[in-house]
């Protein structure tokens, strides 16, 4: 069922929202060569505690998942699409991408963002991936209105990566939120999608777009940590989010 929000959660909403783009530029200011992806867990959980947040995502438990997510950064590195566990061994290295994915709680209501970035001098192919992505996610919150269709978000999306030769991933999506880290709707970057219900948007609807796209074929599987999802095929993958409200007049995106 879906949870619409009113103005002043919204704009609640938008607080904790400006205070996770705070802390995501932060961490990427820090993702350079000779980093871990631990350090970088450390610092977005010690910047979010400093602006009076909770990590959402630590200790959160997929009805899917045989153990809690343990960290508040999801780091996911070149053929990893997300959900990568932090390691105080894993250190980043020139030339890799790497997707950065964060949730917070701030005064009882959640926003979720991501953002792929390249450390040092990486691959010209690399980059474009990384720049299609970010592209697709403001394609397909432009589209964002009441009285559009799910669909529409979705095809849009969809559109840009095929364009230039990408696929989305089709086992994962979007989703709501605000009340909860993970809400109804599902929210495809692809369509048709079978067994998600074609919505109307509508004011009040607070919805997390996040355009997962790979450079070769859109099937992921799952490492045996039971969190990390990478491309079965070994290509390189990225991804960008922003938790996007619906307004009167179209949208309001929250985590910038």
């Amino acid at each position: 069922m879906i949870k619409y929000k009113n103005k002043e959660q919204i704009k609640t909403l938008a607080e904790g929202g400006k205070i996770l783009s705070k802390v995501l530029d932060q961490v990427i200011k820090k993702t350079k060569s000779g980093v871990t992806t631990g350090q970088l867990n450390a610092l977005a959980e010690e910047l979010i505690a400093g602006y009076g947040g909770i990590p959402s995502f630590k200790n959160y438990k997929a009805a899917w998942a045989e153990h809690a997510y343990p960290a508040a950064l999801c780091v996911s590195v070149n053929d990893e699409v997300v959900h990568g566990i932090p390691d105080d061994n894993r250190i980043l290295k020139d030339g890799d991408i790497v997707g950065l994915d964060c949730g917070l709680k701030y005064k009882g209501l959640f926003t979720d963002m991501a953002k792929t970035v390249a450390v040092g001098q990486a691959s010209p192919e690399a980059k474009k991936l990384i720049s299609v992505t970010a592209e697709a996610l403001n394609v397909g919150i432009k589209k964002v209105k009441p009285g559009r269709k799910l669909s529409e978000v979705a095809q849009a999306v969809q559109r840009v990566a095929e364009k230039n030769g990408y696929s989305v991933v089709r086992q994962l999506c979007g989703h709501g939120v605000g009340f909860a880290a993970h809400e109804d709707p599902q929210v495809p970057n692809f369509w048709p999608a079978d067994g998600i219900r074609d919505l109307v948007l509508d004011v009040g609807m607070v919805i997390a777009i996040e355009p997962m796209v790979n450079m070769g074929d859109w099937e992921v599987a799952t490492l045996k940590d039971g969190w990390t999802i990478v491309t079965a095929d070994g290509s390189l993958s990225a991804h960008c989010e922003h938790t996007v409200a619906v307004t009167e007049t179209g949208f309001e995106i929250l985590t910038k």
